[in-house]
């Protein structure tokens, strides 16, 4: 992983985060109003955070255009959601259903550390290589 801020701040500020920088690559902008609705918060909460993270130069609020990411924020972002990304992967290769994958990644990814993290993504690398291993590994899993 190249860019690791171990930590921007709270969770909240990296859910905040993640979903600026998913909104802003679907449909070019990111509003208060569609962050609280993915969130499932209230536009003043949602304000509130944009508030504390333009203070913390991740985000700039531009008129007209909804919030836009500043380049720390955008990689910031990109880290938060390729840390995401691995932890799904890793879980997805076991027979696990993707409710449960949901919610666990999104219970572990804000706790893991940059270290962890790269071991991580080797295991999970070395894991979509090897399917022997993995077939060995759930075999364990069933017993």
């Amino acid at each position: 992983m190249s860019s690791s801020p171990d930590r921007i701040g709270s969770t909240a500020m990296e859910d905040y985060l993640e979903q600026i920088s998913q909104l802003i690559a679907e449909k070019g902008y990111a509003r208060v109003s569609d962050i609280a609705e993915r969130l499932n918060i209230s536009r003043a909460s949602v304000t509130n955070m944009v508030k504390r993270l333009d203070a913390e130069g991740l985000v700039l609020r531009e008129r007209y255009r909804g919030l836009v990411l500043t380049e720390r924020g955008q990689e910031v972002a990109d880290y938060i959601i390729r840390r995401h990304e691995i932890l799904t992967r890793l879980l997805q290769l076991f027979p696990i259903d993707e409710e449960t994958i949901h919610n666990d990644v999104e219970g572990m990814e804000h706790y893991i550390s940059s270290p962890t993290m790269r071991v991580f993504e080797a295991l999970v690398s070395e894991l979509e290589n090897s399917p022997d291993a993995v077939r060995r590994i759930k075999r364990k899993i069933k017993r």
